[in-house]
């Protein structure tokens, strides 16, 4: 019994440890490149900590976006884990390697795991996260779960803290619920701008809403990224195209007589 209340005790501290916020302002920081966004994260997201980003599901892709851009400012070239549930390739497609290279991340340093399901996808995680030669772990989870629970999440949270490695939850079609996250995340598309002469699409944007900081302000903001330097930014201002009005229209004024005089 008392080593059982020993062990108790150790756990209490330790979670104790994590929701206090002068440990979470001793955490290292990088900044996302976002002036008011860093200036809310109190300089930036902290590594070593769990992070959540929710989506509906037909949202997914843009979520996609998004956590790549945080994982590839955090991973300062270090390996990163994504582990996904086996289903989710049909539910939200696979995972575009040519896709992650456009968007500034090495996929020669991404390694994808397919667990079975929940528990295996949450176990998997955990010892992801107990490992430090690693800068980040991705975990995917599709849908409303009962395993992922606070428990969990604290368990996810000690291993983050303990590694130094930071963990992102990407929750498609989930409703938010109890955790030690550092920040929570709502994501969803934002138009870009147009591209230049010969480019299809432009830079990719996300309204973002952070709902969860745990020790500063929240808020909403278009986030911009930018591929080639590889972090967010403000949206940036692009001229759009008046088209220009004929000074001369004499088809026009004949119908305008026209319809005058059938009146």
């Amino acid at each position: 019994m008392s080593a059982r209340m020993s062990a108790l005790a150790a756990l209490r501290g330790q979670i104790e440890r994590i929701e206090t916020p002068d440990a979470a302002h001793r955490r290292d920081r990088v900044a996302l490149g976002h002036p008011d966004v860093d200036s809310a994260l109190q300089g930036g997201l902290a590594r070593a900590a769990i992070h959540e980003v929710f989506c509906e599901g037909r949202q997914g892709t843009a979520a996609t976006g998004f956590v790549t851009g945080l994982v590839g400012r955090v991973t300062a070239r270090r390996p990163l884990l994504w582990v996904r549930q086996d289903f989710s390739e049909l539910e939200a497609g696979a995972l575009s390697m040519s896709g992650l290279a456009e968007l500034g991340l090495d996929p020669r340093r991404v390694v994808t795991v397919r667990a079975a399901g929940v528990e295996a996808s949450l176990r998997s995680a955990a010892d992801a996260l107990a490992c430090d030669a690693l800068g980040a772990v991705v975990l995917e989870l599709w849908g409303e779960t009962k395993q992922f629970d606070l428990v969990a999440s604290r368990k996810l949270t000690l291993a983050a803290q303990a590694s130094g490695v930071t963990g992102l939850l990407l929750r498609m079609a989930a409703t938010p619920s109890p955790s030690t996250a550092e920040t929570r995340w709502m994501l969803r598309a934002a138009h870009s701008p147009p591209g230049a002469a010969g480019i299809v699409w432009g830079a990719p944007r996300f309204d973002a809403e952070l709902v969860r900081n745990r020790h500063g302000p929240v808020g909403r903001w278009i986030m911009e990224w930018k591929c080639d330097e590889c972090l967010f930014s403000e949206p940036s201002a692009y001229p759009q195209s008046v088209a220009a009005a004929p000074s001369h229209r004499p088809h026009q004024a004949a119908l305008i007589g026209e319809r005058r005089r059938a009146g």
